[in-house]
C-alpha cells in the first residue's frame, strides 16, 4: 500500500447499520419505524458515525423482513412513508452524515407487479424478467424440479406454478422469485425503480444484497451431492460469480452510479479467493466500492448447513483477518472491517465471552480490534453497547426468523424429533441464528427496553438482560462499553493513516489464546495485543525501532514494555504506538 492517502469519504467514514423493525418504535405499534430512527440521529452522531445504512424499508409482505420487496418506490406502511424517508435523508445531511440503503435486486416479492405479470402467461412481455424452466419427469412420471438446487431457507430453490406448468427459481423463500438479469428490459427497470428513484432523493449509496448472484450459469445443472440425507443440495457453484456478473456491475455504474457520488458495498458470499474479490473492488474498474467478505462471520457454521455449529480455534479467526486485511496491499482495491450485521449472532457471544464477569471486557476488546483494522468500519445497532445473543433457554417459539424456523422444522422432520439432535439444533441456533441480531434495540431499563410503549410489547421478544445492557445505563458511564466505542472511534479517526489505511502483519499466528498484530503506514507503527481467553496469557510484543507506548487498553492504560514479555489478563486488549507517533 502506497504512503499517499486516497481520502474518499466512504473509506474514512464509520458506518452504522440500522434494522428498521428493531431500532426504535415512535408510534406505539410495537414495530420500529423511520420517525423512530430520526429521533435517535443525535445519539448516532455522538457515537462518531459518518454514514447510516438502513436495511430494507421498502413496501413488502415481510416474508423475509423486507428483503422481499413488492415496490421499490414505496415504504412499508408500518415503517412510515416516502415523505418520512425524505425527512430522514435531510436530517442525516443536516448533521453531516450520509445515508445508504439496501439494494435488493437479486429477487423481488412474488407480490411485486413485475412478477404478477410474469406469471400471468408464458407470452407476457415480463415473462423473461424472472427465471422460468419446465419440469423434469422421473421414469415413473413423477414431476421433478428443473434441478436439485437447495434454497437458502431449506427445501427446493424451485416452485411449481400450475397455471403455466413451469417452475420459477427462488434462491431464498418461495415468495421471493429471482429476477432474470439476462433481460435488458428488466435491468433498465431495476436501475430506474430501485436505484435512480432513491439517488435522486439524495441517498448516498447502497449496500448491495447478494451482489454476485445476478448472473446464473448458462446451464442449469444438478449440484454435486454433499449431503446424502436430502434431495436438494447447495448449488452456489452454479449461481455465484456467474459469467456476466462483472459486465452487469460495470453497466450499473455506467448507466447509474457514475452520475452520483455514490458508495456501494456488496454482499459477496462464496468467494474465498482474494484475486476474484479484487475483480469486484478495483477502483479503476468501477464495479463496487468495497465488499463484505463473509469468512469471519461464517466461523462456526457447518459445512453442509449453516446451522450445524462446529467448534473452532482462534487461529481460524486470525488467518481470516490477516487474509482480508492484506489482500488489497499494493492494489487499488478497498476492504471492510466488520464482525456483526443483521444476519449474524452477536460478536461477544460468538468470538469472545458473554459470561457476566467478562461481557464488558469482551465487548471492549472486540471494539479495540475492529477499530484497529484497515478498511471502512461497520457497526451494527447494539454492538456499541455490547448486546449479546438471546438466552440459551429461549424455546424455538421465541424465534421468528424464517431461516431459523424452517431449519428447525426440517431437522425435526428428518430426525423424528430426536431429543439429542434437536438439542444440538437449538444450541446451533442460539449461537448462529439471525434472531440474535434482530431482537429490539435496548434503550433503557423501562418495559420492553424503551423500544416501544405498546402495552403488549414489541414485535419480537426483548432480551432478558435489557435492564443490565442498555444505552441509558451506559451513556454517562466513562467505563461502559458505549463510552469505549466512542473513544475508539475518535482514536481511529485521529490516527486514520495507520489504523484505517495501514498495512497489516500478524504475529504468532498459530497461538490459540492471543492475537497480536502490527499496523504500519509510512513511518508510523501500531501494535495491538489481544487475549481471547478466560486466563492470563503471556505475549511477546514485537520488536520496534521506537519505544512502544500504551495508548489504549480495556483494563485502563497501563504502561507496557518494549519488545519484552508482558502478561494480558482475561479478554484484555491493548494498543501500543511507536513513541514518536503517539
Amino acid at each position: 500500500m502506497a504512503d499517499n492517502l486516497d481520502r474518499v469519504w466512504w473509506k474514512d467514514g464509520v458506518v452504522y447499520q440500522i434494522y428498521p423493525a428493531s431500532f426504535k418504535d415512535s408510534n406505539g405499534d410495537g414495530l420500529g419505524d423511520i420517525p423512530g430512527i430520526i429521533s435517535k440521529l443525535d445519539y448516532i452522531q455522538n457515537l462518531g458515525v459518518d454514514i447510516i445504512w438502513v436495511s430494507p424499508m421498502f413496501e413488502s409482505p415481510q416474508i423475509d423482513m423486507g428483503y422481499d420487496v413488492s415496490n421499490y418506490e414505496e415504504v412499508y406502511p408500518p415503517y412510515g412513508t416516502v415523505k418520512d424517508m425524505e425527512k430522514l435523508i435531510e436530517a442525516c445531511h443536516k448533521r453531516g452524515m450520509r445515508l445508504v440503503l439496501d439494494l435488493v435486486v437479486n429477487h423481488t416479492s412474488d407480490q411485486h407487479a413485475w412478477f404478477k405479470e410474469s406469471r400471468s402467461s408464458k407470452d407476457n412481455p415480463k415473462r423473461d424478467w424472472y427465471i422460468w424452466k419446465p419440469p423434469r419427469y422421473a421414469e415413473d412420471g413423477t414431476r421433478l424440479p428443473p434441478t436439485n438446487w437447495r434454497s437458502y431457507f431449506s427445501g427446493s430453490a424451485w416452485e411449481y406454478d400450475e397455471h403455466t406448468n413451469e417452475y420459477y427459481l427462488h434462491l431464498f423463500a418461495k415468495e421471493m422469485p429471482d429476477l432474470n438479469w439476462e433481460s435488458e428490459e428488466c435491468r433498465k427497470a431495476i436501475y430506474d425503480s430501485a436505484m435512480r428513484f432513491w439517488l435522486d432523493k439524495g441517498v448516498d449509496g447502497f449496500r448491495v444484497d447478494c451482489v454476485n448472484m445476478y448472473s446464473k450459469s448458462t446451464e442449469f445443472l444438478d449440484a454435486p451431492i454433499v449431503d446424502s440425507r436430502f434431495y436438494e443440495q447447495p448449488a452456489w457453484c452454479y449461481y455465484a460469480n456467474g459469467p456476466r456478473m462483472h459486465e452487469f456491475l460495470r453497466e450499473m455504474n455506467e448507466k447509474v452510479l457514475n452520475r452520483y457520488d455514490a458508495m456501494t458495498v456488496g454482499e459477496l458470499p462464496h468467494t474465498p479467493d482474494p484475486k476474484r474479490v479484487l475483480d469486484y473492488v478495483g477502483r479503476k474498474d468501477k464495479q463496487l466500492s468495497m465488499v463484505f467478505q463473509f469468512d469471519i462471520v461464517d466461523i462456526g457454521q457447518g459445512g453442509t448447513h449453516k446451522y450445524h455449529f462446529e467448534e473452532w480455534k482462534l487461529p481460524v479467526l486470525k488467518k481470516i483477518v490477516e487474509k482480508w486485511q492484506r489482500f488489497i496491499e499494493g492494489t487499488d482495491g478497498w476492504t471492510t472491517s466488520f464482525c456483526e450485521n443483521h444476519d449474524q449472532g452477536r460478536s461477544i457471544s460468538r468470538f469472545a465471552s458473554d459470561a457476566p464477569e467478562y461481557r464488558v471486557l469482551s465487548g471492549k476488546m472486540l471494539s479495540l480490534m475492529m477499530c484497529s483494522l484497515t478498511g471502512t468500519l461497520f457497526i451494527y445497532q447494539g454492538q456499541e453497547i455490547g448486546m449479546i445473543n438471546v438466552p440459551k433457554d429461549w424455546p424455538i417459539d421465541y424465534y421468528q426468523d424464517i431461516e431459523s424456523v424452517n431449519f428447525y422444522k426440517l431437522m425435526a422432520a428428518k430426525t423424528n424429533n430426536d431429543p439429542e439432535e434437536m438439542a444440538y439444533v437449538m444450541r446451533s441456533l442460539q449461537t448462529l441464528s439471525r434472531d440474535n441480531a434482530r431482537i429490539p434495540m435496548q434503550w433503557d431499563d423501562s418495559p420492553y427496553a424503551g423500544f416501544t410503549e405498546r402495552k403488549e410489547g414489541a414485535w419480537a421478544h426483548v432480551h432478558d438482560l435489557y435492564p443490565e445492557i442498555n444505552v441509558a445505563k451506559q451513556l454517562d458511564d466513562p467505563n461502559s462499553t458505549l463510552s469505549f466505542w466512542k473513544d475508539m472511534i475518535r482514536f481511529r479517526k485521529q490516527h486514520s493513516e495507520v489504523l484505517v489505511h495501514g498495512t497489516f502483519e500478524a504475529c504468532d499466528i498459530e497461538n490459540e489464546k492471543t492475537f497480536v498484530f502490527v499496523k504500519r503506514f509510512g513511518g508510523k507503527g501500531v501494535v495491538v495485543a489481544l487475549n481471547f481467553s478466560n486466563e492470563e496469557q503471556e505475549v511477546v510484543l514485537p520488536e520496534h525501532e521506537k519505544e512502544l507506548k500504551l495508548m489504549v487498553g480495556n483494563y485502563g492504560n497501563e504502561e507496557g514494555g518494549k519488545g519484552k514479555r508482558t502478561r494480558l489478563r482475561p479478554w484484555e486488549g491493548r494498543l501500543y504506538m511507536a513513541g514518536g507517533d503517539a
